[in-house]
């Protein structure tokens, strides 16, 4: 050991237990893992709790890199660091965030964006530093999930994406705020803008959709339509806000005409929480001409390409996408978790679900199934 690192204890490998997906939309196997010490700028985390994101359930579908450990709504504790890691100690507790802020790149520095070029939402399974993986069984490598792959016990991220919360916060209940909540919240404040006495629509209620409801409750929207198949969401939903409910199974006619009628002419604002592209054109059609802006944030399964008409942007409309409602993660959570604690923000109410880390397996039929919000799994029993 140099003199330079004379007082730096060198982290060993942990053998853990995770959650491995080892073939597309069968159950996940509870395996051993090793994983490895962090790298230079790297943390090492014990993961308290996780929360299952639909993403998740979509990309255990789908997947063809495997095996893979999923899982990125998380929160825990810093176990060890990496060499150069200044922001964090062993003790902290922290969000991982599936994209990181390094700082410094074009992107950080322009305040127009929060898509980091060094630490943006990492697709191949591997870590940004060095395109390797942590994760091991006996010896073979297992791919990460967007750079977090919370299902877990222990992992390691890059310091530039997780985020130093207060002790005091509670982190079963503030780990929907690195995913889903946030942004929801982010793209009805940060990316739309909703005003007072707007008109709001939104497709899909689902954890992202009930808190675009929320943060444009928040904004003083006066109308916040919701759309869903599933009407068992209604009672909930009012609780985020949302003013009116259709079922579109339960309508014969174009849903955009519907919504047209119901807010004189289209919604000021609509937003996609379902992750269809056809969806993101149906939204486009029910705002309004002159000024309605669409919101995409689902991630589409199948078809990426969304369609549409010109004509519904010479009239115009406008179609704006984001990543994690526009957050700067480092940047911005700490305010977002200091609104939860004070009770300006809901989220416990989209924990439906509180469950052992074993029964992974089980929240995941359950967010197949349409009956739950957030199931959120507790790693210790």
């Amino acid at each position: 050991m140099s003199s330079s690192s004379s007082f730096y204890e060198q982290p060993q490998v942990i053998t853990c237990k995770a959650a491995v997906a080892w073939r597309a939309g069968e159950p996940l196997v509870m395996e051993e893992v090793e994983v490895s010490p962090p790298q230079p700028l790297e943390i090492r985390i014990k993961v308290v709790c996780t929360s299952l994101c639909r993403s998740d359930l979509s990309a255990w579908e789908s997947q063809s890199l495997l095996p893979r450990i999923f899982g990125h709504e998380a929160a825990g504790i810093v176990e060890s660091i990496g060499e150069g890691v200044t922001e964090f100690e062993k003790g902290d507790h922290v969000l991982a965030v599936f994209t990181g802020e390094c700082g410094s790149c074009r992107h950080c520095m322009s305040g127009k964006s929060n898509m980091c070029q060094v630490l943006g939402m990492e697709r191949r399974g591997l870590m940004h530093s060095d395109q390797k993986t942590r994760f091991y069984i006996k010896g073979k490598p297992v791919y990460h999930y967007c750079a977090v792959s919370s299902f877990s016990e222990y992992t390691v991220v890059h310091s530039g994406c997780a985020v130093k919360v207060h002790p005091l916060a509670p982190l079963h209940k503030i780990c929907l705020l690195s995913c889903g909540a946030a942004a929801g919240l982010g793209a009805a404040w940060n990316v739309a803008d909703v005003q007072r006495g707007s008109s709001v629509v939104i497709f899909g209620l689902g954890t992202v959709g009930l808190s675009v409801a929320q943060g444009a409750k928040l904004r003083g929207a006066a109308q916040i339509i919701g759309v869903d198949i599933n009407s068992s969401k209604a009672e909930q939903a009012k609780t985020f806000g949302v003013t009116d409910f259709i079922n579109s199974n339960d309508i014969s006619e174009p849903i955009h005409q519907v919504i047209k009628r119901m807010t004189g002419g289209g919604a000021d604002f609509s937003f996609e929480c379902v992750g269809d592209t056809g969806v993101a054109t149906t939204a486009l059609q029910s705002c309004s001409d002159g000024w309605g802006m669409t919101v995409t944030l689902g991630v589409p399964k199948v078809k990426p390409e969304v369609s549409a008409h010109y004509g519904l942007f010479l009239s115009g409309k406008s179609l704006k996408g984001t990543l994690f409602g526009g957050w700067k993660p480092k940047s911005d959570l700490p305010s977002l978790i200091e609104k939860y604690m004070n009770k300006e923000i809901m989220i416990d109410e989209l924990v439906t679900h509180d469950l052992a880390f074993d029964d992974v397996n089980k929240a995941f039929e359950l967010m197949r199934e349409g009956k739950c919000l957030r199931c959120v799994l507790h790693m210790q029993k």
